[in-house]
């Protein structure tokens, strides 16, 4: 069956600029040509179907084009869906974040560009996860103690850049070694989605729990090297 720009637009109940739209992103492959009239085939219909669909789970048009373009399995959607739009119970504008956490609006934008804190909504007023708050409030206790909220700022943005090339470097990891591995072994859709989703939960875990005893030990390592290295240049003879 073919349809006009209009008649497709009542039957995937979207508007016809969109269907415009989404051919100028290249979501949508041309019409056919007859003169002056174009003609869409149920391919359009379907298609157009699947980008509400995606729209509707909350993947952004980047991501359902990989889906449509073949580079995403179908398999992949759940863990995507946990990836890109991941539950956030609360979230704060950065006057809000001011208030609640009593740090100053030019300091927040300073943490905020050191990467340290980031909004969490890309488009509209940006908001932040409440649970920053008790990063913040972990910081303050450091500049509370006495640490210059400079040197606070650059290593946090050292701390965030590492952490950063690491988190990148992970997820290659997982998906060369788990995706691929899970999407080869031919299973049934479903299953293959659930377990993918399962070890990523398990892998996310696991990895903040590697990441924080591993700082905290090098953290302690540093401490005893910084006071050893200070009792040798106070000790008698030296100096």
């Amino acid at each position: 069956m073919e349809y006009r720009i209009e008649q497709l637009a009542g039957a995937a109940r979207v508007a016809v600029d969109t269907i415009r739209f989404y051919q100028g992103k290249g979501l949508l492959d041309s019409p056919r040509r007859d003169g002056r009239i174009t003609w869409y085939s149920d391919g359009h219909l379907d298609r157009l179907r699947r980008i509400r669909e995606l729209q509707q789970r909350g993947f952004t048009l980047t991501v359902i084009r990989r889906f449509l373009d073949g580079e995403l399995e179908a398999s992949d959607e759940a863990l995507v869906e946990a990836v890109t739009a991941p539950a956030v119970p609360e979230t704060l504008s950065i006057e809000e974040l001011a208030v609640r956490s009593g740090i100053a609006l030019p300091l927040l934008r300073n943490l905020e560009q050191a990467g340290l804190i980031q909004p969490v909504s890309d488009g509209g007023e940006p908001r932040y996860p409440a649970e920053d708050l008790e990063a913040l409030a972990a910081g303050l206790k450091l500049v509370e103690a006495g640490v210059p909220v400079g040197s606070l700022l650059e290593v946090g943005a050292d701390h965030a850049a590492a952490v950063e090339r690491t988190a990148r470097r992970a997820v290659a990891l997982f998906d060369r070694h788990v995706r691929e591995r899970i999407q080869a072994e031919g299973r049934d859709q479903r299953e293959a989605e659930r377990e993918l989703l399962r070890t990523f939960e398990d892998l996310l875990e696991a990895s903040g729990t590697l990441v924080r005893h591993h700082f905290q030990r090098a953290l302690l390592r540093a401490a005893r090297a910084h006071i050893e290295r200070n009792a040798q240049d106070h000790a008698p003879g030296t100096g």
